[in-house]
């Protein structure tokens, strides 16, 4: 089965998700979204397989979150989407996707839900 992670190498629960991935043998492909980010058809295959809106995807906490007001309801799907697409850091982290499913690596042991061995 092919696996791929979304992976900041710099966030702890990123890496510990590809720890445990290789730790069951799993050589994913390794996607590291702030340098490539994922374009807008992507994010919705991604937000598909997740079962989650844009919302359940955004890092609240992240500066820019607030910078470019996301919190506003209005804000559509497409709103939120573009905005990930264009700032990235955004992102939950890590996306872990294997076939037509996939799960948040918050925390990493999520993976389990994937069935991967």
């Amino acid at each position: 089965m092919n696996v791929t992670i979304y992976h900041n190498p710099k966030c702890s629960k990123s890496r510990k998700t590809l720890e445990l991935l290789l730790g069951k043998g799993i050589e994913p492909t390794i996607i590291e979204y702030l340098i490539n980010p994922p374009d807008s058809q992507t994010l919705v295959s991604i937000l598909k397989k997740l079962d989650a809106t844009p919302r359940d995807l955004l890092r609240v906490k992240e500066p820019r979150y607030s910078e470019l007001s996301l919190a506003n309801p209005a804000l559509t799907p497409d709103d939120l989407i573009e905005a990930m697409v264009a700032n990235p850091i955004l992102i939950e982290r890590p996306i872990v996707v294997a076939g037509t499913r996939a799960v948040l690596g918050r925390p990493p042991n999520n993976i389990n839900e994937l069935s991967l061995e």
